[in-house]
């Protein structure tokens, strides 16, 4: 008699679409950055820069994780954050498995409870990064005793200790959540690493190259819209691009004297596009003013979804 299982079948890749989720910069976009091994979203210490759902893929022999980097949870009333909010609210609840990215350099207090009580309801799909351990302001006991009393009944094998800055024990996390991710076709084809259009992208790489500038002065108080793109030849995009910001007196900010500020901006940009794109591109960048922008649904639709 043949013993069962005397030649199993092999496991087939998996797949799974993974939520990514915690504070304002509690280093999301970072881990997203890390694991694919690209710029795929903004990182920078302001709080909620990203504020769309971003999708980074990783591929690896065990399956296909499509990551989206949710915006920051943040306890406000604001237009913008409750539509941020929303956004981080919903994909929750679409995800096969969650990634809860916890900071442990800073207390966790009633915002961070909010957000524990928010995914206590998923626990059976849900990952916890207990991120930022390079840092000698870390406590990783302090994160520790917060899961503890806000979901105690998280696995430990599903908490994890990461620096997502020095890429330590991030594939640790990639194994736990495809310990979760079922049997699938890959989502993507393997050679893509963002769904991202090409758009989107570059009016990501100017909005975060100008708020690498101009954090200081007007974080969150600028957008940037792309008004036409057009192939100039095979190897040459050309593209115009208007950053708006709220006020006059931040329009005479973000071009700085004599240009030198926007004209920064779009260097620098043209030089992180040359690591993204297969082709040159050259963008004439302009400085408008939308007044009050937060505060307009028109706008805040086309730009957050």
């Amino acid at each position: 008699m043949q013993e069962e299982n005397e030649n199993p079948v092999p496991a087939g890749p998996k797949s799974s679409l993974v939520s990514i989720v915690g504070r304002p910069s509690a280093g999301k976009s970072t881990f997203l950055n890390t694991a694919s091994g690209q710029q795929i979203s903004i990182v920078s210490p302001v709080p909620q820069t990203t504020r769309n759902a971003i999708r980074g893929i990783i591929n690896t022999a065990q399956g296909q994780i499509v990551f989206i980097d949710t915006p920051g949870l943040h306890a406000s009333e604001k237009k913008l954050n409750l539509r941020l909010t929303k956004i981080a609210h919903d994909h929750i609840k679409e995800s096969d498995s969650i990634l809860y990215i916890l900071d442990s350099t800073r207390a966790h207090g009633e915002e961070e409870a909010m957000i524990a009580s928010l995914l206590e309801p998923f626990t059976d799909k849900l990952v916890i990064a207990i991120n930022k351990t390079e840092s000698a302001q870390s406590d990783a006991y302090r994160s520790r005793s917060f899961i503890k009393d806000h979901l105690p009944a998280m696995p430990p094998e599903r908490i994890i200790e990461m620096s997502a800055k020095e890429n330590t024990n991030v594939s640790a996390v990639l194994d736990a959540l495809f310990a979760l991710a079922e049997e699938g076709p890959h989502l993507y084809p393997e050679e893509f690493y963002t769904d991202q259009e090409v758009d989107f992208r570059i009016a990501e790489i100017i909005r975060g190259q100008a708020i690498s500038r101009l954090e200081q002065e007007l974080p969150h108080a600028l957008y940037v819209a792309i008004d036409g793109m057009k192939m100039a030849n095979e190897n040459l995009l050309k593209v115009r691009a208007v950053l708006y910001v709220e006020r006059e007196s931040q329009k005479g900010i973000v071009i700085g004297k004599s240009a030198s500020m926007v004209k920064a901006i779009r260097t620098s940009s043209e030089k992180e596009c040359l690591d993204i794109f297969p082709y040159k591109v050259s963008i004439d960048l302009q400085v408008k003013v939308d007044k009050n922008w937060r505060q307009k649904d028109k706008v805040l639709g086309k730009l957050i979804r």
